[in-house]
């Protein structure tokens, strides 16, 4: 029995720290460091001059090591950077040349995550493989803008703090930051005219907000913000990041429920009953109400959930939960023991909710989703969403394999060579901890599910939005169609509940195309009084390790360029309008896949089957809470008759019964 809280970075187990004792960590000074303060002659002590292990391929010329936060009473709280050169001394050059030239960050989340993360399996020049081999990532950031990879906030991967110097808050956080910058700009002075783009994903969504709030509010900022970009971030709160968009997810990935209609009908109701079913308009009518609080709803689900440690794991619910990891899955039954075993296991829908909320798992509708699917849908029944068997989070819909292709870092980061040709402190890195807030490893009332006792940024966007309009920053963000945890349809919420340029929320539906540079469909942009928004076609949570060609040419064109497709110029838009695209379903890739370690199976469902399924939406009347059960049922079985679902067989029971098997070699 699996079931999840939502945690945001990808990390193995066995690579968490724990935090029952704070460490106290500093950064470790080596050979030829400067005396005072921070200036150009720290230039050559960053400087990566000795060879890194393994590492073969040639590599722009790079900078490593830990700038302090110049917190009072905490003088080894550091934070620790990487940075790669777009060309030969373009980061060296003296202040106020390039100023023409940006350069960028890059933030992972968590919180708690390292950015290399990010530099390592995503968007940074050096990528480990499943053999713990280093490569050359063609789709590097660092070859459209000097790039920086921060670990933030102190203490995350190689930056340092003292035991009791955790951030308390995100204003902490961002003080922090702003005062790193400050430090930054005096080893490399140009990056304080040139134009500075902070970018990240996931929890970054969460940190960036506060930064930009924090560069807003110095006198004399040391940067020069040009614009900010999130991907899958956590802009909202839990609620609307997470349980908002389930159905949303089922429309666009119905394998989840094995095309069942029954069980789509009882979370379309959940839904409802939730007030997950927010109407959005272009432009919006009127503020969205606060989204409910799925810790108010459930009583066993909720104690079970506050019962845990803080521990960054996805939670497995003991043998009294809902639902048990069916043994009777047989797929060498005949037709009618399928159907019997789907029957007797499946949720039994008229018998459990009638019109009220689930007492298990109350709003707690992405975890209930994922219990289904770990417990009823192949190949999630052997496999897992994009993660390993200690943590099925997820992170991209399609992949099922289990275990997942190793992508791990730590070997490299942690041989002592390493260390020393990048100034790191003596410490161990881990991809990911879990972060102590206020250096309290305990639970915090007031705090939100990680601990965090901070209002989600999505309480002061509107404001945030009109200081950026009017100093010329911009706004990006963008999702990742595949991505559950942190899915797209919550993010639009955000959207249109934010008032920028005098109007609250898009004027038009987001429906224009933009393509890669071989001209292939990427997703869908549109751009909107200084906000940019896109959704990336067959992209997870991690947008750049999903489509790296696809995120480089949304750099190169929306990020640090200017490209105006998806402009809406009055009446007109650039690039125009695609109605195919102006629904609030993208239809998900075709394949699932599954194996162990590297893909050995795909799961590709019959065009049959896609064309009842979407016939089913079209004509199916939703369930109201006012109904008996017995006229929900009969709505149900309605829909069923009419739109020929009972032609085919939920992929839960008897896989093979209604979808194409596709064997692929595995390497």
């Amino acid at each position: 029995m699996f079931s999840s809280l939502g945690l945001l970075l990808l990390f193995s187990a066995s690579k968490v720290l724990s935090q029952r004792n704070l460490p106290s960590t500093f950064p470790h000074n080596y050979t030829g460091i400067p005396p005072g303060d921070y200036s150009t002659a720290w230039q050559k002590y960053f400087e990566v001059s000795q060879p890194l292990p393994n590492v073969t391929n040639p590599i722009a010329r790079n900078f490593a090591g830990n700038v302090g936060v110049n917190r009072a009473g905490h003088p080894n709280n550091t934070l620790w950077f990487w940075a790669f050169e777009r060309e030969n001394g373009s980061l060296t050059v003296s202040a106020g040349e390039r100023e023409n030239e940006p350069w960028l960050i890059w933030l992972n989340g968590g919180p708690g995550s390292s950015s290399l993360v990010g530099l390592m399996t995503e968007n940074g020049p050096l990528q480990v493989t499943g053999n713990f081999s280093i490569v050359e990532n063609q789709f590097s950031w660092d070859k459209l803008a000097d790039a920086f990879w921060v670990d933030q906030p102190v203490g995350t991967g190689f930056s340092t703090s003292d035991a009791a110097g955790y951030v308390d808050s995100e204003d902490q956080m961002g003080e922090d930051f702003v005062q790193f910058l400050t430090n930054l700009v005096k080893v490399f002075p140009s990056l304080a005219t040139r134009p500075f783009y902070l970018t990240g994903e996931s929890y970054a969504g969460t940190f960036i907000p506060y930064i930009t709030k924090a560069i807003f509010s110095t006198p004399n900022p040391p940067v020069k913000l040009h614009k900010i970009s999130i991907g899958d971030g956590t802009i909202g709160d839990f609620a609307l990041y997470e349980e908002l968009s389930t159905v949303n997810t089922l429309e666009t990935y119905p394998e989840i429920i094995g095309f069942d209609p029954d069980v789509f009908q009882y979370f379309k109701e959940q839904e409802h009953l939730c007030g997950y079913d927010v109407n959005l308009t272009y432009p919006q009518n009127g503020t969205i109400p606060t989204i409910t609080d799925p810790f108010t709803t459930a009583r066993i689900f909720a104690a079970d959930f506050q019962a845990q440690p803080r521990l960054p794991v996805r939670r497995r619910l003991d043998n009294k939960a809902l639902f048990a990891r069916s043994h009777l899955f047989n797929r060498d039954v005949d037709d009618l023991q399928l159907e019997e075993g789907r029957v007797l296991l499946k949720r039994n829908l008229t018998g459990r909710a009638n019109g009220t909320l689930d007492p298990q798992y109350g709003c707690f509708l992405f975890e209930e989703m994922l219990d289904y699917a770990h417990n009823f849908s192949f190949p999630w029944t052997i496999g897992e969403f994009d993660a390993s068997e200690s943590l099925p989070v997820p992170y991209d819909i399609p992949d099922a394999l289990n275990p997942e292709v190793p992508s791990d870092p730590s070997v490299f980061l942690n041989d002592n060579s390493t260390r020393a040709a990048l100034h790191a402190p003596i410490k161990e890195w881990v991809e990911i901890f879990d972060f102590p807030f206020g250096s309290s490893p305990s639970e915090v009332n007031g705090t939100n599910p990680f601990g965090d006792p901070s209002p989600a940024p999505m309480g002061f966007m509107t404001e945030l939005a009109s200081n950026a309009s009017e100093r010329g920053v911009g706004i990006v963000i963008y999702e990742g169609n595949d991505d559950s945890l942190v899915a797209h349809r919550g993010l639009q919420v955000v959207i249109q509940n934010i008032t920028f340029g005098g109007i609250q929320g898009f004027t038009r539906k987001p429906a224009t195309a933009f393509t890669d540079d071989e001209g292939r469909f990427a997703g869908i942009v549109h751009q909107e009084r200084n906000l940019t928004y896109a959704l990336f076609q067959n992209a997870g949570h991690f947008v750049p390790r999903s489509v790296p060609e696809a995120a480089f040419v949304f750099l190169r064109e929306f990020i640090l360029g200017s490209n105006m497709t998806g402009f809406v110029n009055g009446t007109q838009v650039v690039g125009g309008e695609d109605s195919a695209l102006a629904e609030d379903v993208m239809p998900g890739t075709t394949a699932i896949f599954y194996g162990a370690g590297t893909t050995a199976s795909s799961l590709i469902v019959p065009a049959p089957t896609l064309a009842s399924w979407s016939s089913f939406l079209a004509t199916a009347t939703s369930v109201s809470v006012q109904n008996s059960t017995a006229t929900s049922v009969s709505v149900q079985n309605s829909a069923r008759t009419a739109n020929g679902l009972d032609q085919f067989r939920p992929l839960s029971y008897g896989a093979t019964l209604s979808i194409l098997i596709t064997i692929l070699f595995a390497f």
